[in-house]
């Protein structure tokens, strides 16, 4: 039986999730927080990371390499890190985590999860079913 080009892909778009043709825009959440001291208390960081759908020690290990301070999250959910950090700093380190470890390289979508085999990880996503190497940056 022979299928012309466009029967073929109206077969192939029967067989995504519904979540591919969603066009709902994917927002970073900005981060809530003041400075204590010497130290900057950020709020809702547990937000952030489920919001980004990825683990919080691999968030919290991007963030405080690539800001280079300290930090804890305590028993409240709050991050505190050891110097005064401003917010903006925060939030653009998180939209690079979000670049290279949450948004699909081919069609940009956050539907992604992050899979180990063997000593490599990949970047799975669901939406278009690219996988990407992801650098082992932490």
């Amino acid at each position: 039986m022979f299928m012309d080009y466009k029967d073929m892909l109206e077969g192939v778009r029967k067989d995504l999730p519904e979540a591919v043709f969603l066009k709902e825009r994917f927002e970073i959440p900005k981060v809530l927080g003041h400075m204590q001291g010497n130290r900057t208390i950020i709020s809702n960081f547990l937000q952030i990371a489920s919001s980004l759908r990825r683990d919080v020690n691999h968030l919290l290990k991007y963030v405080l390499k690539e800001l280079a301070t300290p930090g804890e999250i305590k028993k409240s959910g709050a991050l505190i890190l050891g110097t005064k950090v401003p917010a903006s700093r925060i939030n653009e380190k998180i939209r690079q985590y979000a670049n290279e470890f949450v948004l699909c390289f081919e069609c940009g979508k956050p539907d992604t999860t992050i899979v180990r085999e063997g000593e490599l990880s990949y970047m799975k996503c669901t939406a278009c079913g690219a996988k990407n190497f992801v650098k082992a940056k932490i």
